[in-house]
């Protein structure tokens, strides 16, 4: 197993009422399938278009996490 600090910016942080929480998720765990984790953990976020990032920086998904990495979920903006 392996621990990843899960930061929430913007309406993500009201939806799940935290600011960062730390979660498990076992060895080889890909970006995705723990982003998928926490929306599945945190129903309301799924009324928002998502993003996510990795040690600061936007990912496919498919990228395997590692011990004490940070994963960042925030709202898509748009912007004119």
């Amino acid at each position: 197993m392996m621990k990843v600090q899960v930061l929430f910016f913007g309406a993500t942080a009201g939806e799940v009422n935290e600011r960062e929480i730390k979660i498990q998720f076992a060895q080889e765990t890909t970006a995705k399938q723990a982003f998928d984790k926490i929306v599945e953990k945190f129903p309301r976020l799924k009324n928002h278009s998502l993003l996510f990032a990795v040690n600061q920086e936007y990912l496919i998904g498919d990228e395997v996490l590692h011990d004490g990495d940070e994963l960042a979920i925030f709202t898509a903006v748009s912007g004119g």
